[in-house]
């Protein structure tokens, strides 16, 4: 059996009108399928459903296909990105492109339904959120539970480190993620390999997606470039915002806050943005860092030499690979977030109210937006630290009496730590524990719409 075959046009040859296609890769470039998606661009096939977490970058990876007038919906975890204006955004925007919103560790978990036969199944996440609107509730231990269907796809396009002739896949680092569960939920599954090996060549042990699931097998003509896999972050760490004159902390200083609050020895997810910051103040603590890519036990960021571009966070940035580090793929990944085998969870936020809820993945409506895989990962019993500015960058609270955007979680914020305060969530009620240097309990009331007691012992928070 000899499922090699010449190009990424044989490939996709057969690719009809209206087809489904789910495309793997993570964040804005990481391990997306280029080769294939080039193939398709080229061969002009429309009226397209794509699966994805995201379309990347903007003249990129999906996006071309977007560009290219072949996409009529959009299945995915992302729709926008903060600060990025792509073709996709506007034809949502517009009415033209349809989509539907998904959180990504569901997104996985339906694909990994659709290859079980498994027609729907009833998942924590996502309750008392848009996305859970017109759909069926049921309660299990007491708790409130989202059916959520199966989805199945004609064609996948996968990205991975080695296959051989019949098929048998070898991914590489944290870049297995949604391969897996694509692969699985297709018809007819392509992978695009860096290197292709007679059958044998691969160790069992290796083989990461047996050849049952994949149909086809070609070799990449689009290699990684890693310098386009680097984003520098919106914001630099050492940034501060200023209040009433005074500077406030910087976002590595909410960082260094907030790892105070993490408890050693324990399993820790971090967030995209400031919660990244976070790994740069645990050393030596017992601190196994999750990142929902697919990987657990990871080090610190990384630059230049040392640089994997297999070994990445949830941010997309490069991390060290040290002694103790696994990877995995998106399903487990998640397993362990709902499951609750993860302690603590950090997160940016768009907003936090005064009943500690938490809004994240979109200012605008519950069909634009980022979701990722937030809901999933605080749907487990989990602690949860939000860490994020006092206000935006036109000097709105971020601590409003009631969230305006449409929500992640409710009543499930267990501290909050911003520029100019540490939050404690504590018998229904937030506890102010300590305050920036330079400001008072009442300058931090003041700015914020949010009621809180002050912690008779309250500190100074320190700076990074």
């Amino acid at each position: 059996m000899d499922k090699v075959v010449a190009s990424a046009e044989q490939a996709i040859a057969d690719i009809p009108e209206g087809a489904s296609v789910a495309i793997s890769g993570f964040g804005l470039a990481h391990r997306f399928p280029n080769t294939l998606i080039f193939a398709l661009r080229d061969k002009g096939t429309k009226n397209l459903t794509l699966v994805c977490n995201s379309l990347g970058a903007p003249a990129e990876k999906g996006q071309l296909l977007v560009e290219n007038n072949q996409v009529k919906k959009l299945i995915a975890s992302f729709s926008i990105r903060a600060g990025m204006q792509t073709e996709g955004e506007r034809r949502i925007a517009a009415g033209t492109l349809e989509v539907e919103l998904v959180p990504q560790g569901i997104l996985v978990e339906r694909c990994r339904a659709g290859g079980a036969g498994i027609p729907a199944f009833y998942s924590p996440t996502g309750v008392d959120t848009d996305l859970a609107a017109g759909k069926d509730i049921r309660y299990f231990n007491g708790k409130p539970h989202v059916l959520e269907h199966a989805i199945n796809v004609d064609f996948a396009f996968l990205s991975a480190y080695r296959a051989d002739r019949a098929g048998n896949v070898q991914f590489r680092g944290g870049s297995a993620n949604f391969n897996t569960a694509f692969a699985k939920a297709a018809r007819i599954a392509i992978v695009e390999v860096e290197e292709i090996v007679e059958v044998g060549e691969l160790p069992a042990e290796l083989i990461d997606l047996p050849g049952i699931f994949v149909s086809r097998v070609l070799k990449i003509t689009d290699p990684i470039d890693v310098k386009t896999l680097t984003r520098a972050e919106k914001r630099p760490a050492d940034s501060a915002r200023t209040y009433n004159g005074k500077q406030a902390l910087t976002r590595n200083g909410i960082a260094k806050n907030a790892a105070k609050i993490v408890r050693n020895d324990t399993y820790v997810n971090l967030g995209v943005g400031i919660p990244t910051q976070v790994s740069n103040f645990l050393e030596d603590r017992g601190v196994w860092l999750h990142a929902e890519n697919g990987v657990l036990g990871y080090g610190g960021i990384v630059s230049g030499d040392a640089v994997d571009p297999d070994v990445f966070n949830a941010g997309g940035q490069f991390v060290e690979a040290i002694p103790g580090t696994s990877y995995f793929e998106s399903v487990t990944s998640f397993e362990m977030a709902r499951g609750g085998h993860i302690d603590t969870v950090i997160l940016g936020a768009y907003e936090v109210d005064r009943e500690a809820n938490v809004a994240n993945w979109s200012i605008t409506d519950a069909k634009r937006g980022g979701i990722g895989g937030a809901m999933d990962l605080i749907s487990g019993d989990v602690e949860l630290i939000i860490v994020m500015e006092h206000a935006d960058s036109k000097g709105r609270t971020k601590l409003p009496r009631q969230c305006k955007y449409p929500l992640t979680g409710r009543n499930c914020v267990d501290w909050l730590v911003t520029d100019l305060a540490v939050l404690h969530w504590v018998d229904g009620r937030f506890i102010l524990e300590a305050v920036a240097p330079g400001f008072t309990p009442e300058e931090v009331k003041a700015l914020g719409e949010i009621d809180f007691e002050v912690a008779a012992d309250f500190k100074v928070m320190e700076q990074s």
